[in-house]
């Protein structure tokens, strides 16, 4: 019997870019159901007609036991769900075959917020000196200031910007669109780097120097890293500085509903699971309502 996985692999990733999914979240689904093909291979499954409960279950067992990170045994078994439901949907495999399959429990956990100080010597000595000094500089104030995931803001476009209005039109998860807004000093690094673009205010609003049209998500993070090292702050991530964002908003009491609009989240749920209390938040909710606290 010919492979067909391969071939169904293609159309379920083809069914996720339909529906919006991000081109980070398809890649990563190529990536892990690519290595669900070739442990089916290895077990003589060559049609997805033969993909069985018991199947998916030594899977999980074999990529938790080689001793890989619990989330990304999760993102795996997600990912093969997924596929598995799809394949359900259209009558090739009975409903079922994933049902009451449980992954590796994850530890909650939130990036560490900085403090104001701290992301503030980031944004503003982070940057190294040079060529890429203005882009740089533009990027680290748009995932803070303006508190863009990382897809959002490699995929963002001159069209998207309204500069005299201080809105970004953000195209998020699920293809659901937003405005975002951004303080003067985000507006005066556009007009630097508007005069500065070699492809002018139309197109990507930050282009790739190797050949691809956008920048891509690794050097984002790549960027990001080293400007944190540079000012002597370490794990930080482009996520993480969207969580400052949040965060600093709340502490200075932006109500919840507002923080849960700009993030782009669909329910206030994730919002307060992604939004943890700080040290300063608690200190200050203590000096101003405990009767004991001046005393």
């Amino acid at each position: 019997m010919a492979e067909n996985i391969s071939a169904n692999v293609d159309q379920f990733l083809a069914f996720m870019e339909s529906r919006g999914r991000s081109k980070n979240t398809v890649i990563k689904n190529r990536v892990d159901l690519e290595q669900f093909r070739e442990y089916l291979l290895r077990q003589d499954i060559s049609d997805v007609s033969g993909i069985d409960s018991q199947s998916v279950r030594v899977y999980l067992s074999n990529i938790i036991g080689f001793g890989i990170a619990k989330s990304s045994a999760a993102r795996k078994l997600s990912a093969v769900r997924g596929f598995i439901r799809w394949l359900s949907s259209r009558e090739i495999l009975e409903c079922g075959v994933a049902a009451g399959l449980k992954g590796p429990k994850l530890p909650s956990s939130l990036p560490r917020a900085l403090s104001f100080e701290e992301t503030e010597k980031l944004l503003v000595e982070g940057p190294e000196k040079g060529k890429h000094y203005h882009r740089d500089r533009l990027i680290l104030e748009l995932l803070y200031g303006s508190g863009l995931r990382v897809s959002e803001l490699i995929d963002l476009n001159w069209e998207n910007i309204e500069t005299d209005q201080r809105m970004i039109r953000v195209l998020g998860k699920g293809s659901k669109e937003r405005l975002v807004p951004f303080g003067p000093s985000v507006k005066k690094l556009l007009e630097d780097w508007s005069l500065l673009s070699k492809e002018g205010t139309v197109g990507p609003l930050f282009v790739s120097e190797k050949g691809a049209e956008r920048l891509t998500v690794r050097t984002v993070h790549r960027l990001v890293q080293r400007a944190a090292l540079r000012v002597g702050i370490y794990g930080v991530s482009p996520h993480t500085l969207r969580h400052c964002f949040a965060t600093h908003l709340l502490e200075r009491g932006a109500p919840l509903r507002v923080v849960q609009e700009l993030l782009g989240h669909e329910s206030i749920a994730a919002t307060q699971r992604y939004l943890s209390i700080t040290a300063e938040q608690m200190k200050r909710s203590y000096m101003e309502h405990h009767p004991r606290a001046h005393e």
